[in-house]
């Protein structure tokens, strides 16, 4: 159990059956009236943000939450397969609960959260900025590089990133995993 006032950004916490993770928390001291906590939470199954209000000292269930490197193997059904990174085992991961899955190659590391008392998979995460190879994009042509217009260009995963017109196939290039939005060419 943890007090309200102990909730920080990352912050796991049980509430109504359902886990959450704390996105964004704010001290609040009215003039008048008692200091709260003004808090959006998370939820890990669905996604869906929530807004709620604590009261200073008001006990909180807590969740211990671990974050293990796993590194992705192969695509099995609607499963993707995973090996923990110190212990060698493998484990299936639904395709719902990866952030950024379109831009996953085979032998990445992947962030893998987990409950730490029934150590069951809460989500996995790729990293923000990944480097992937342009497999197909239409030519450029010389002189349109004026204005900032994108086209669409396939990337090693199959996922369509839009790019910058200068930008050709075979080239490496930066893209943002959250979003889906190029970064930058890396040299």
């Amino acid at each position: 159990m943890i007090n309200a006032q102990d909730i920080k950004n990352g912050t796991c916490i049980r509430m109504d059956g359902k886990l959450y993770f704390c996105i964004e928390f704010l001290h609040v001291k009215p003039g008048k009236g008692n200091t709260f906590m003004r808090t959006k939470l998370k939820d890990v199954v669905n996604g869906y943000v929530l807004e709620r209000r604590f009261n200073i000292g008001e006990k909180l269930e807590d969740v211990r939450v671990e974050r293990r490197p796993y590194q992705f193997l192969y695509k099995e059904g609607e499963d993707y397969i995973f090996m923990n990174q110190e212990t060698y085992d493998q484990i299936p991961i639904a395709h719902d609960l990866i952030t950024g899955v379109d831009f996953m190659k085979e032998g990445e590391t992947v962030e893998v959260v987990t409950d730490a008392s029934t150590e069951t998979v809460l989500f996995a995460e790729v990293p923000t900025k990944v480097k992937l190879q342009i497999t197909y994009t239409e030519p450029g042509l010389k002189g349109d590089t004026a204005t900032n217009t994108l086209k669409p260009a396939t990337v090693e995963t199959g996922a369509t990133v839009r790019v910058p017109l200068f930008i050709n196939e075979g080239e490496i290039i930066e893209v943002d995993t959250r979003d889906g939005s190029y970064v930058g060419r890396v040299k």
